[in-house]
């Protein structure tokens, strides 16, 4: 079975190095707060001016004045901090951001990123601080879902939609499997609900076996 958008943000959470600085991008990426363990020492990063941000709030805990960077309700852990959000733009350009994960609408085969615009005419642009991320953090994962409403991959050749970043992608998490990617191909790290043989077939592009 494919994974649902929590079940592939608890394994995203997995994957991040314990006591990382790490933003996480609208939409689905928000989810990986809620799977963070205590023990992990992650420090999570708001582009609306928040360090040491905590997981989604709910109920009695939810204050209409703390939300992440999407306007969702979001609790803060001990040492919270709060800034300007011109600051947390500088530390997002300045390098001090270990991880981001982002949405996409395309990733390439060589970490190429677009996720702000279709480029369809009726299209609402919503770069956000996508650009800054991609380029400023150490490390970028995408969350997405492997193929669109049409059946077609979104990690491609080559991006067709605008572009967000280029060559900034090392690993794209889905709900089919996890890639690795970069100037040395596509390598297929765990699948879910999949085999690797229905996968390449589906995708239609090299692809090697992690």
């Amino acid at each position: 079975m494919a994974l649902t958008p929590d079940e592939l943000a608890a394994v995203v959470a997995r994957d991040i190095p314990a006591g990382s600085f790490v933003n996480l991008g609208i939409g689905q990426p928000t989810k990986v707060a809620d799977h963070l363990p205590e023990s992990s020492g992650v420090v999570l990063h708001t582009e609306n001016g928040m360090l040491n941000m905590g997981r989604a709030a709910t109920g009695d805990h939810i204050d209409p004045d703390l939300t992440n960077a999407g306007k969702v309700p979001v609790t803060e852990l001990p040492g919270a901090s709060y800034f300007h959000q011109a600051d947390s733009f500088a530390m997002m350009r300045g390098g001090h951001l270990d991880v981001c994960v982002l949405g996409a609408f395309q990733v390439s085969v060589t970490g190429d990123l677009a996720n702000w615009h279709t480029g369809a005419p009726d299209a609402i642009p919503a770069v956000g601080g996508a650009m800054d991320l991609a380029i400023g953090a150490k490390q970028t994962f995408v969350m997405m879902r492997l193929f669109d409403k049409q059946g077609r991959s979104k990690l491609v050749p080559e991006c067709t939609y605008p572009l967000t970043g280029v060559g900034c992608v090392s690993r794209v998490y889905t709900d089919l499997a996890v890639f690795d990617v970069g100037t040395e191909g596509v390598l297929v790290r765990e699948t879910f609900g999949i085999g690797f043989d229905d996968l390449s077939a589906r995708m239609q592009m090299p692809l090697t076996a992690g």
